[in-house]
């Protein structure tokens, strides 16, 4: 399967282009159509992010139309239209991973971050041309890569505009970027950037979000091992980089939020059973009370 990793061109996704995105479609309005920057209120080239960045969220489809999730999420009278709740970002955030679109985001959280909690640009690249089939141009690998980190680190800086970001996902404390200092060749003291993707508790994820990223995955029945929960690729283990004292706290805490959802852990053998299991959009109605 050919992945994807271009189509945002150079952007990462603003706080606002969600809902912008929504509502532009909403109305009936195209992408392709000429007034499309105007009615956005954005240059040209913005107008493809916003698109590719609508897809890759799953709140559009591959013919630009809105998806159920979408109209949940972001209608005027809708969840959380303008994402003021962080659980609306981690939804986002498992939406992200799960559709697939941008093929980095489950490259990295579900492959890469797993070998390497530490990296950079360039064991990205060097990961991609190593376990993937096909030919992929290194600078548009590169560009991907910058995407990410802006989506989920932010960065200010007075002197230079051009170097403040915020992204969409900042807010989740997922990535952090960290330096090393070591000599060159010349012997000079030079400093190494890299980022750093740690599995942790994960405590301002919401009880609901997490149910609900394990009613989604369409592979787990009625019971669920500890071990899958926390190791399969698309699992809440990987997508919320949730240590393993992290996940056996918040599957606890699952046991006493939600009736007939039992976390047992017997005789060495820790799974999750539902002795009746609820729909997945059911507890996101939950969540935001509706």
């Amino acid at each position: 399967m050919q992945l994807n990793f271009s189509g945002h061109d150079t952007f990462h996704c603003r706080q606002f282009w969600l809902k912008k995105g929504y509502d532009f479609i909403n109305q009936g309005k195209r992408f392709p159509d000429d007034d499309a920057p105007i009615a956005l209120g954005v240059g040209k080239n913005m107008v493809a992010g916003i698109r590719h960045w609508l897809r890759s969220f799953g709140i559009t489809t591959t013919e630009d139309e809105l998806t159920p999730i979408a109209r949940k999420l972001l209608a005027d009278d809708g969840w959380d239209p303008f994402l003021e709740d962080q659980g609306s970002l981690w939804l986002l955030h498992y939406l992200l991973i799960k559709e697939d679109y941008a093929s980095l985001y489950k490259i990295i959280f579900a492959e890469l971050v797993n070998q390497r909690p530490e990296f950079t640009e360039q064991h990205f690249i060097a990961y991609i041309n190593e376990h993937k089939d096909g030919e992929y141009n290194q600078n548009t690998l590169a560009r991907d890569f910058t995407a990410f980190y802006r989506n989920y680190f932010g960065r200010m800086n007075k002197n230079d505009v051009e170097e403040s970001f915020t992204g969409i996902l900042t807010e989740l404390h997922l990535l952090k970027e960290k330096k090393k200092k070591h000599l060159s060749n010349t012997g000079k003291e030079v400093e190494h950037s890299f980022w750093v993707l740690e599995r942790d508790k994960r405590d301002n994820l919401p009880a609901h979000i997490l149910l609900f990223a394990i009613l989604a995955n369409n592979s787990y029945g009625s019971s669920i091992s500890f071990d899958n929960l926390y190791s399969d690729e698309t699992g809440p283990g990987n997508i919320f980089l949730l240590s393993r004292e992290g996940l056996t706290l918040a599957l606890e805490n699952l046991q006493e939020e939600f009736d007939g959802v039992v976390f047992s852990n017997e005789a060495g053998i820790r799974e999750l059973q539902f002795k009746n299991k609820p729909e997945a959009f059911e507890i996101l109605e939950k969540y935001y009370g509706n």
